[in-house]
Parts: structure tokens; C-alpha cells; sequence
């Protein structure tokens, strides 16, 4: 089983379901490009375990194209993207994610 994060036209997540594995083909189409098809939507693989795309994403993620990550919301407006690590530097002493900034 795979998991699949759906995403808005502003690149959010708005769902995560399972589904067939990724190397499973539906209908002659790669799975990611069948459940995106089927419902409309863009939709990314993502991985509990983190080994693709640097977060599992949640609801409310998002997802930076040009890194291929999700992320969750910006917990200060500071706080500066680490491709490389998949997180959010931030200095701020009170850090947390009450208002998503993104």
C-alpha cells in the first residue's frame, strides 16, 4: 500500500489517502497520474517513513514543485525552507504553528 497526498490549484494538500502501490500501473497510467485524472487534481505520492519527498504530507501542507517536498505551514514568518533537511529554521522562541504562514 502507497499513500497519496491530493493537492489544490495553490499546490495544498487537501487529502491523503491510500492506494495501490507506485509501481502498480491503473489503466496503463502510472499512479499518480490515474488518482490525479480520477479526481481531478494534482496528486504526489508521499511516505510515512519520509524516504521521498522530505515530510508524509498532511492536510494543509505544502507542496514546493521545484524542491519535490512537502512541508508543513511556516510556523513565524521568519523562518527560512531547508531543502536539504525538509524543515523550517526558525530563531523564534515561540515556536509553534498555530498560524500557518505560507
Amino acid at each position: 500500500m502507497a499513500h497519496y497526498a491530493f493537492l489544490d490549484e495553490n499546490n495544498i494538500v487537501t487529502e491523503i489517502i491510500a492506494g495501490v502501490e507506485e509501481s502498480e500501473l491503473i489503466e496503463g497510467l502510472d499512479t499518480e497520474t490515474w488518482y490525479g485524472n480520477f479526481r481531478g487534481q494534482t496528486c504526489k505520492r508521499t511516505s510515512y517513513n519520509a524516504k521521498i519527498r522530505g515530510n508524509y504530507a498532511g492536510i494543509g501542507y505544502f507542496y514546493f514543485s521545484k524542491e519535490d517536498i512537502f512541508m508543513p505551514p511556516k510556523c513565524h514568518e521568519e523562518a527560512v525552507l531547508d531543502d536539504v533537511l525538509a524543515k523550517w529554521l526558525c530563531t523564534n522562541p515561540y515556536h509553534d504553528i498555530k498560524s500557518p504562514i505560507i
